[in-house]
């Protein structure tokens, strides 16, 4: 694949400009859709400043090169999820935009990494060392250069210039063809697709591509697709919250124009949002509950903000939007119940054993009792504290997570329990059991300690203790995330954003 990007550089800069012009065909716009499609966006930077009217140019496929650059979302931010870390690494990633033509470098040969030897010199991944060097070092350098490649890969730090580069790239694509478009009639922008183009951004949900076209041509705010769905109606339908929130930054006017609109089925925003999500969206979300909440929590906010009037309103097969939820979502409902039902079936088992095991541990303690006075032996030993106060951590979280577990199975499983009442009580169950699973393992550390400490050495006790420690950490990989994931979707601070400054 690298081989074919170097190849169609080197054949662009040996190519005559004037021949890409869209005078001769539709060659110059395929070239301009490939190097999107294939992010070779230096070249299509480059194409663009000397031929600007390609961005509206039909290629061999009868696409226009702004319509294919709407369907690339991973060339854009606002469409990517980064952890905390990545975006602190990319706010401080500093980038530079040349003049397109300065951008194009033309690779020679197979690698760009490399190593070769010229005399005494010898280049590694980049790395000029002159004189004699070893073999065994610069194998040596390229192991240790691989093992911080992987490390930075699976931080997903990597690639993060070249992330933002794109990006920045992107956007300056935007622009460019926002000039292109600025002033084409309304039969223009329907001829070259650029009101298709919009909707499958907001399809997408490429926030910065919709911005500065509305930007550019505020009246292109208007552009529906073929069901007569505008932008934000196609948001909701696709689940695409980022370009949903752009509709509270407009002035109260065009907000009531767009809440308002209704597709040639005549279902309203609340129609769309009682529909269920595309299977791609839904495939994102962890367990059929969450999946449930989250479409709970997109009904509620359209419903937040359309009056009553559409709420109450039929399409054309007569269903009510609330109607229309009910029905969609029966099937998810049931899910959603089987789900939860099968965690906290398989959790309340463990629960219940850990309840009998530290119940049982907390009358069988290390070393026994004195006979005279029916006192733990160890009671003065400050391990042995240790151990009561880690079986009652255990055994007390144990209870609690059985008692949430129950509550869970015997729940009324009806269509808003899944918005707060059933992740609560999943989030308790889970935590707690985390919580006596490790203490548990403390306990039987403790009592472990207690009972060789006069008979072993620590070399045999450590190693010992230490693994005890592997079932917590087992724990934490496999549900841990999951539970992360529940109270962030239960109470984090929402996936829509509500800033009321204006767009435009």
């Amino acid at each position: 694949m690298r081989g074919k990007k170097e190849m169609t550089r080197y054949l662009y800069t040996v190519t005559p400009p004037e021949e890409l012009a869209p005078e001769k065909g539709r060659n110059g716009a395929s070239l301009l859709s490939t190097c999107i499609v294939k992010q070779m966006l230096d070249v299509a930077l480059d194409i663009l400043e000397k031929h600007p009217c390609l961005a509206i140019s039909f290629d061999m496929d009868n696409f226009t090169p702004i319509y294919v650059l709407a369907q690339m979302p991973k060339l854009f931010l606002s469409v990517g999820r980064l952890w905390f870390w990545q975006r602190w690494i990319y706010s401080c990633t500093q980038v530079r935009l040349h003049r397109a033509h300065d951008q194009i470098h033309i690779y020679i040969g197979e690698n760009s990494s490399q190593q070769y030897r010229q005399s005494d010199n010898i280049i590694v991944n980049g790395f000029i060392w002159t004189g004699h060097i070893s073999e065994d070092l610069v194998a040596s350098l390229n192991q240790l250069r691989g093992m911080v490649s992987h490390l930075l890969d699976f931080l997903g730090i990597k690639n993060m210039h070249a992330k933002k580069l794109r990006n920045r790239q992107a956007i300056k694509l935007v622009q460019c063809i926002c000039g292109t478009i600025k002033h084409l009639k309304v039969e223009q922008l329907d001829e070259f697709l650029v009101y298709e183009a919009i909707i499958q951004a907001g399809k997408h949900g490429i926030v910065e591509f919709i911005i500065e076209i509305i930007y550019s041509n505020p009246e292109l705010l208007a552009s529906e697709d073929f069901s007569k769905r505008n932008i934000f109606l196609t948001a909701i339908f696709h689940r695409q919250e980022k370009i949903f929130s752009l509709l509270h930054r407009l002035d109260n006017l065009r907000r009531m124009q767009m809440i308002s609109h209704v597709d040639k089925f005549e279902n309203n925003m609340l129609h769309l949002a009682g529909m269920l999500a595309p299977a791609r969206q839904l495939g994102g979300i962890s367990g059929a509950a969450l999946q449930m909440q989250r479409e709970l929590q997109w009904f509620q906010e359209v419903q937040s903000i359309v009056p009553q009037t559409l709420k109450d309103a039929t399409n054309k097969d007569g269903k009510k939007p609330y109607d229309l939820f009910t029905e969609q979502h029966a099937s998810l409902m049931k899910e959603g119940e089987t789900w939860m039902k099968g965690i906290a079936n398989s959790s309340i088992f463990v629960s219940a054993l850990i309840v009998t095991i530290m119940f049982a541990a907390a009358f069988t303690i290390p070393g026994g009792t004195d006979d005279d006075t029916g006192m733990p032996i160890y009671s003065n030993v400050p391990k042995f504290m240790i151990f009561i106060m880690s079986d009652a951590i255990s055994l007390f979280s144990a209870t609690t997570s059985v008692l949430m577990f129950l509550g869970i199975t015997t729940s009324q499983y009806a269509e808003s329990k899944f918005l707060t009442r059933l992740p609560t009580k999943l989030i308790i169950g889970l935590s707690t059991l985390f919580f006596s699973i490790a203490a548990m393992m403390v306990s039987f550390s403790a009592a472990l300690s207690i009972w060789l400490d006069k008979h072993s050495t620590r070399l045999v006790i450590l190693p010992l203790i230490l693994l005890a420690s592997i079932p917590v950490t087992l724990f934490a990989l496999m549900l841990f995330p999951l539970l992360v994931e529940i109270f962030i979707s239960t109470y984090g601070p929402g996936i829509f954003d509500r800033r009321i400054e204006l767009w435009y």
